[in-house]
């Protein structure tokens, strides 16, 4: 796929107010600093489209980008940032659920797992949670060109193994880095192939 055109469209904190209309919406997700704003801009190859921070935890609104004028990249805010304050984790809580749960047009949710780590409970608590509710999902693995090979591939196996303890199927999962752009093909194939089966 080809992406031509990406532009901003709306952010807000209210489900209510997304966009209108039908069209596919392909939301990304995962713990602060996990790398999504530099993902999203990689694929759309749109540096400054979604804003990267040094800052942890920055994004705390649902944004949407509309891509190629019929289907939309959602930035959603990031889960489990300490540093917010039990009643900041409890609003974005309620904005990330909300728009999961509710939004009909949410077509795929990607979740973002830092490649670097071994699996982290809060990533494996949200992925069991996205299976409880039949959320549509895949895995994303980032930041993979900070490692070697070996190191890569037996943190990849061990979580796919750890996963393996609750799924009796492992969902698609993506092994990408926003430096050398690695998965960006993968990803929009497959979004692609998913907007031909509805159109």
């Amino acid at each position: 796929m080809e992406i031509t055109s990406a532009e901003f469209t709306i952010s807000n904190t209210d489900v209510r107010k997304c966009p209108a209309g039908n069209l596919p919406e392909y939301a990304f997700i995962g713990r602060s600093n996990v790398g999504k704003s530099s993902l999203i801009n990689m694929l759309t190859n749109r540096k400054g489209l979604a804003l990267t921070s040094s800052k942890p935890g920055k994004t705390m609104l649902i944004n949407h980008f509309l891509i190629n004028k019929n289907w939309y990249i959602v930035d959603l805010p990031g889960y489990g940032y300490a540093q917010r304050g039990q009643k900041g984790l409890t609003q974005i809580q309620r904005i990330i659920e909300d728009y999961i749960l509710e939004r009909e047009q949410m077509t795929n949710l990607f979740i973002l797992i830092d490649a670097r780590l071994t699996p982290q409970k809060i990533d494996l608590e949200f992925i069991e949670w996205c299976g409880e509710n039949n959320v549509p999902f895949s895995i994303v693995f980032t930041k993979t060109d900070k490692l070697k090979g070996g190191k890569l591939n037996a943190n990849i196996a061990q979580y796919l193994e750890k996963l393996k303890e609750n799924w009796e199927e492992i969902p698609p999962y993506f092994i990408t880095s926003s430096e050398n752009r690695m998965g960006r093909n993968e990803i929009l194939n497959y979004i692609e192939q998913i907007n031909k089966d509805l159109f």
